[in-house]
């Protein structure tokens, strides 16, 4: 059998940029965020976390082959960003969370790929719209987590999402990459 190997970095990113996968352990540091340039242009703006995934995946030649696909979450260090003069804990842990809603979002699509995707037929078939659905959604949902937190400024939402982002993580823990 023939195998085809494809790899996608969501969200701007490149193959060469230093990153980091999620884990579970793997708590980001102020150290992480390389970048000198704010990208966002926002005077609000202490820090910016650049995350997103990976993919991977091998199919077959034949249709009715396997298809195996690999999702990791990673944060990049080269795009990543923060003001020196401004970053706390409080901002570091709001940028972890962004981090962490990527994990949840690659969970969500690892759920699905193992209820849908058994062959290289159904690949071609679902992968890109259930892919892109659920980039849609996880675009949304960092905006609303910034937006909400009033990009983590609004303590008491801060704290709220904290609680809602960990009790995700914990709801979909069997799709945690192993």
């Amino acid at each position: 059998m023939k195998c085809i190997f494809l790899a996608l970095l969501l969200i701007y990113g490149t193959a060469w940029s230093q990153r980091i996968e999620w884990g579970p352990e793997k708590k980001l540091v102020w150290n992480n965020f390389k970048s000198k340039i704010n990208n966002q242009y926002g005077k609000d703006i202490v820090a910016y976390t650049h995350c997103g995934w990976v993919y991977s995946v091998v199919k077959s030649s034949n249709p009715k082959g396997a298809a195996k696909v690999n999702i990791e979450t990673v944060f990049n260090e080269d795009k990543s960003w923060k003001d020196d003069k401004r970053i706390n804990d409080y901002v570091l842990n709001h940028e972890q969370k962004h981090f962490d809603i990527a994990e949840i979002y690659a969970r969500k699509i690892r759920k699905e790929i193992i209820e849908k995707i058994k062959t290289t037929s159904d690949y071609d078939k679902f992968f890109q719209t259930l892919y892109n659905r659920i980039v849609k959604d996880y675009k949304n949902f960092q905006a609303l987590y910034d937006g909400v937190t009033e990009h983590g400024m609004n303590k008491e939402k801060q704290a709220e999402y904290d609680i809602l982002i960990s009790s995700e993580l914990e709801q979909l823990k069997n799709y945690q990459k192993l």
